[in-house]
């Protein structure tokens, strides 16, 4: 019990480091996953895909009437 917290700082930390390794080493990874850091700060409207068809119904039935 006197080396349990030691193995278990060490066994997290590689843990931890190997998260980070296996995140950042790969290009199509690191790409795809540094484009989620914009997500906070765009619309609602930009995210939802269904939202250019929402806008053309719209502007099809604003031209109807």
């Amino acid at each position: 019990m006197e080396n349990s917290k030691p193995l278990a700082l060490v066994l997290f930390f590689s843990a931890f480091v190997g998260i980070i390794l296996y995140v950042y080493t790969g290009k199509k990874r690191k790409q795809r996953l540094e484009s989620y850091k914009d997500i906070p700060f765009m619309d609602d409207d930009e995210l939802d895909p269904t939202h250019e068809k929402k806008q053309q119904v719209k502007k099809d039935e604003s031209n109807g009437k």
